[in-house]
């Protein structure tokens, strides 16, 4: 993985550097203000850092690419990689106490064998010794291999401590053993443990791709719709993104609902609508559902909530591929755009999730959104389905309240904290 640090004025000016020396395909770890130096430092303005790594081609998976994205909440995409050991201090300082804490775990659970191993060494030495006078053509091993051995079975449970550690956060087996594999390519006799812990870091960011989010329509509003079993919250993020986008960002927003199954459901969006004053309306049709893609023609964002369901549900799941499908038509003479995002909660069975997903990939493409992160203590989920539907993740939601507990995905804190650092 190559790691570099670009400077300019401003962060465009830094990532157009970026991508003018290692290409397109860079992925933005961190993004700081630094200090110009030299004389009348003080009296220049600031400069923007950052700092970016590129993936080697072998290990790119489908990225999702953004161009768009709104500056100061990259995450990263995949690209072309090659480690380099001396440019992982950025990595570190991410970790914070991750280190320290998986070193002392390891320490703890070892400590009563360092005494037997050190007499084995010194016996191992002595033995050595004894055989050299004996004779001179003793092929002893050099005293240098029992230290040698020594570190790297401490490595090998460094390795398998971090292996166990995202297992306990339920890091699917497989997925632990592939990022274990990819370690055992690259491992070197005596290897830090930082250099482990950050390559793994490093590698795991990577996967989890880039982060996209709502994007702003090239013309005309653009419709977002939520989809999902019941039950997950799509009502309440909606309302939570709705608020960002009206009350922070001062958009045109409208509220529709085709979740007619629940009274309460659209009962529940309408109370957010008038407290955001912003228009609303129940949809039944997918008639209605384009005179009201006219009506607010004029408008920024069109949030759609849809009915929640069972995911084995063959004909709700034919309603809403009808439904989105009309999404495709031309309304008013013009095409609309639209994003779909799959609400799912962290606190649903692994092998559930799957399901969910594959049904509604059916019908669809998505992004996700992970809710009631604050219900769980393991995150080893959102991993997994990222890489199990190839699907980015867009929010996560962590309570209730609105138009709080929701922000986009931050791949890095989310693995450190499979990596067993603190929440």
């Amino acid at each position: 993985m190559i790691i570099k640090k670009f400077i300019g004025k401003t962060e465009d000016e830094a990532v157009d550097a970026a991508k003018k020396e290692l290409g397109s395909g860079i992925v933005i770890m961190n993004v700081k203000s630094v200090k110009p130096k030299g004389l009348f430092s003080a009296f220049r303005a600031k400069l923007t850092e950052i700092t970016v790594a590129l993936e080697e081609e072998k290990e790119i998976i489908s990225p999702v690419r953004r161009e768009d994205s709104p500056r100061g909440q990259h995450t990263p995409m995949q690209g072309e990689q090659r480690l380099h050991i001396n440019n992982t201090e950025n990595i570190e300082k991410k970790l914070d106490s991750l280190q320290t804490l998986l070193e002392n775990q390891l320490k703890s659970a070892e400590s009563y064998k360092q005494t037997d191993i050190e007499n084995k060494a010194q016996t191992g030495r002595e033995q050595e010794e004894t055989a050299d006078n004996r004779t001179a053509s003793s092929t002893a091993k050099p005293e240098e291999e029992p230290e040698k051995e020594g570190a790297n079975k401490e490595q090998e449970k460094f390795i398998r401590l971090l292996y166990n550690t995202m297992l306990d956060n339920e890091v699917d087996e497989k997925y632990a053993n592939q990022l274990l594999e990819d370690i055992e390519k690259s491992k070197k006799p005596n290897m830090p443990f930082d250099y482990i812990l950050a390559n793994i870091y490093q590698k795991m960011i990577l996967k989890f791709g880039m982060t996209e989010g709502i994007t702003p329509a090239d013309r005309g509003p653009k419709v977002v719709v939520f989809i999902g079993p019941t039950g997950v919250g799509k009502t309440t993020t909606i309302a939570k993104l709705a608020s960002s986008y009206a009350v922070d960002g001062k958009k045109k927003v409208a509220l529709l609902t085709a979740d007619t199954y629940r009274i309460a459901a659209a009962e529940q969006l309408r109370t957010y609508a008038n407290i955001l004053e912003v228009p609303f309306r129940v949809i039944y049709t997918e008639e209605e559902l384009k005179l009201a893609l006219t009506a607010f023609k004029d408008y920024d964002y069109i949030f759609v909530d849809t009915a929640g369901h069972s995911h084995q549900n063959e004909q709700q799941l034919g309603d809403m591929k009808r439904f989105l499908a009309a999404l495709a038509d031309e309304s008013g003479g013009e095409c609309v755009e639209h994003q779909c995002f799959l609400v799912l909660s962290a606190t649903t069975k692994y092998r559930d999730l799957l399901k969910i997903a594959d049904n509604y990939k059916k019908i669809t493409e998505f992004q996700l959104i992970f809710t009631k992160l604050d219900e769980t203590a393991t995150l080893g989920n959102l991993f997994n389905v990222k890489l199990a539907t190839d699907s980015s993740i867009a929010y996560v939601t962590y309570g209730q309240n609105v138009p709080d507990d929701i922000e986009q995905f931050n791949p890095q804190k989310t693995v450190k904290q499979l990596l067993g650092g603190k929440h």
